[in-house]
């Protein structure tokens, strides 16, 4: 999966023109159109964004919130946050794009995830609005923009007040549209499916006729994190918070179960079981089933 550290690297790669400063640009979607790639598969990148999209067709998923609104429509990109899009190429609207050494450089956003959660990694919810919103949010972005291309050396002094402004007008937006209550309740509905996701996952992939890619390290929170398109922490953080326990215990618990029955009603060897579970050696599995059990795997079969 591709990962972008700069705003330089992942205009590149989208098919843009370097910004003119490196830790904070401007778009719009009128001048991308013919330019940017229409379609990419899911990455990361380190910094926020934050969307207008006026007008076009297709979508962009950001994170598990895959519904993408058809109409006028707010969305937000944050840092390690898995992305990726297929649009048609009619997009009109705006974006901008603010590093996290530009947030820690300004005293205005000192509390920005406090203040505008709607940033955090897990809530970024795309929401539409109405064409009245839109007339309120586009000024804003002009002005932005006009600052942005201008000479002036107090120019980010400005730019700072206007991103301010864009924030607390899409926070009321954002408010009108999912109250604190219905808000946490969807973030909440989600979070319980990815754990559901998760879980099930877990169990095909050590399915004996389960296609692994080459590689594919079925003990790692990683690898599982990758393919439900979350980013690592984010999906612990989620399992944490309803299961009480770790993505890894959650794995561990599952080879240990595995583990368990083949010993119990099996004559499959340790080291054909280790092979089976994954496990890069036999001595790495006898060494976490003894760490996990007290008992190691040949001792294990015999008492019982």
């Amino acid at each position: 999966m591709q990962h972008f550290k700069t705003i330089t690297e992942y205009c590149e790669a989208i098919g843009l023109s370097a910004p003119l400063h490196p830790h904070f640009d401007i778009r719009s979607f009128e001048d991308n159109m013919g330019k940017v790639i229409p379609q990419m598969k899911p990455f990361r990148h380190e910094f926020y964004s934050i969307a207008l999209k006026a007008d076009g067709g297709g979508k962009a998923i950001t994170g598990y919130h895959d519904q993408f609104p058809e109409g006028v429509t707010i969305f937000f990109n944050s840092p390690f946050q898995i992305l990726s899009w297929d649009i048609v190429p009619d997009w009109s609207g705006y974006y901008v794009m603010i590093s996290q050494d530009f947030i820690a450089g300004s005293h205005h956003f000192e509390k920005l995830l406090d203040e505008f959660p709607f940033l955090k990694i897990d809530e970024s919810i795309p929401f539409e609005i109405q064409e009245e919103d839109l007339n309120n949010l586009l000024p804003i972005y002009e002005k932005i923009q006009k600052e942005y291309e201008s000479s002036g050396e107090d120019k980010f002094n400005f730019i700072e007040i206007y991103i301010l402004l864009l924030l607390n007008q899409v926070k009321r937006l954002f408010n009108e549209k999912f109250d604190a209550e219905s808000a946490h309740e969807k973030i909440r509905s989600a979070d319980i499916k990815l754990l559901a996701r998760f879980q099930k996952l877990i169990k095909t992939s050590f399915y004996p006729d389960a296609v692994l890619e080459a590689g594919a390290n079925l003990h790692s929170p990683s690898y599982y994190a990758e393919i439900l398109n979350v980013h690592p922490n984010h999906l612990n953080a989620v399992v944490k918070s309803i299961s009480g326990q770790t993505a890894i215990h959650h794995i561990h618990f599952h080879v240990l179960k595995l583990a368990k029955a083949e010993l119990l009603q099996t004559t499959a060897s340790v080291k054909e079981i280790a092979y089976n579970l994954h496990f890069d050696a036999p001595n790495n599995f006898s060494a976490f089933f003894k760490k996990h059990t007290g008992r190691t795997p040949l001792s294990y079969r015999k008492n019982r």
